[in-house]
């Protein structure tokens, strides 16, 4: 390759020649040197030496048999640094036997030339070795920027759903008598609850996923959106709510997730190859709607699901809900105490809460208490 051949603008490649022979050394320099930049070394040793300062070899012609370190230990050295272990690396010796050749190839080498070589040959061999290299080299930038693309936008379609969750989250809880922070309360105890169980037996294989419990606790936000679809005169009442009007609240569990199931279904009509992620985000979104109002007893609604037919984002968005509802400030009540929000919790173990999510619970007061002041409201309690 000349440097027309190169690119007037690009660097020559830079080629090692290891030889423990001077005569070797200044014949292959002076047939290379035309073409390509050329760095020696007389030994294994310096080899090793010389192919790790930059800029990197393009290639390194290798002969076998010399004094102390050989080529086959410096081939195996090569293959052994991050630096230097994707050099191609051709064999250039006087030994001509087959097992030889096999041997230099199964360490990594990419040929094999042997003495007394064409300088013809040994030149179209190199070139053919450096275009490898370098259609390598594009293929491993073109992918290494493709996966940086693909994260890229993933992470922008994370923040995007993000953000359409929170606003959608947002506009449910605008229309209610909750407190500012309680999106990002409820979500930090879900992820506490998350942590936590999944080191117990009972929850380990279920929580092995991390995808899952991020799925879990990126939909926190949108239990109550079913909110959204209860009269102004119930939601915001600020008062004790009649039967016939708890009766119409209660529904908000059912309509959120109908809202949900709705929308995975029409984008599944309008999209049939629509990746699938989506929809188990919002299936674990609907789940959570519907059913963190049930009890562990079958006494909840809507469906008066009991112990594990409840769905467990349902179950852990059931006491993260209660809990900062206890802790926390309303029109019509006085916040609680933390302790005896804490004595009602495990009160309720077995009846209205899943018993392992009380117990976990109770392992993680201090941290419970420590997210309510870090997003706390106006005259939060939860420090009391």
């Amino acid at each position: 390759m000349t440097n027309t051949e190169a690119g007037a603008d690009e660097p020559r490649p830079c080629i090692l020649i290891v030889d423990d022979a001077h005569e070797n050394l200044r014949v292959l320099g002076d047939l290379l040197r035309p073409a390509y930049s050329v760095r020696v070394a007389n030994s294994g040793a310096r080899a090793l030496e010389v192919a790790d300062l930059d800029p990197v070899p393009a290639l390194i012609l290798l002969d076998i048999m010399m004094p102390g370190m050989d080529g086959y230990s410096v081939l195996r050295a090569l293959k052994q640094s991050p630096r230097t272990q994707d050099i191609p690396v051709i064999f250039v010796t006087a030994l001509d036997a087959a097992e030889e050749e096999e041997m230099g190839l199964s360490l990594g080498a990419v040929d094999y030339v042997t003495k007394p070589y064409k300088p013809a040959l040994l030149l179209a061999r190199v070139r053919s070795h450096l275009e490898l290299k370098r259609a390598r080299d594009r293929l491993a930038d073109q992918n290494a920027f493709l996966d940086a693309e693909v994260r890229r936008r993933t992470a922008e379609n994370e923040r995007v759903k993000e953000v359409t969750l929170m606003a959608l989250a947002t506009l449910a809880e605008k229309r209610d008598n909750e407190t500012g922070n309680h999106l990002r309360r409820t979500q930090a105890y879900i992820t506490l609850l998350l942590e936590r169980l999944k080191q117990k037996p009972r929850f380990a294989e279920a929580l092995e996923d991390a995808a899952l419990r991020d799925r879990i606790a990126q939909c926190a936000p949108l239990h109550d959106i079913g909110k959204v679809g209860i009269p102004d005169h119930i939601l915001l009442k600020p008062g004790k709510l009649t039967p016939e009007e708890w009766t119409v609240m209660k529904t908000h569990a059912a309509l959120g997730a109908e809202a949900l199931r709705e929308a995975v279904g029409r984008v599944r009509f309008a999209r049939p190859d629509a990746p699938g992620e989506p929809f188990a985000f919002l299936e674990t979104a609907a789940q959570m709607a519907e059913s963190h109002h049930e009890r562990w007893d079958g006494s909840g609604y809507p469906k008066g699901l009991r112990g594990d037919e409840i769905p467990l984002p349902g179950r852990l968005m059931a006491l993260a809900d209660v809990f900062d509802a206890l802790i926390s400030r309303r029109p019509y009540k006085e916040p609680m105490p933390l302790a005896r929000a804490v004595a009602m919790i495990r009160d309720e173990r077995g009846r209205h809460f899943d018993p392992d999510v009380v117990d976990a619970f109770v392992e993680l007061v201090d941290q419970f208490a420590e997210v309510a002041r870090h997003f706390a409201d106006d005259e939060h309690p939860a420090a009391a």
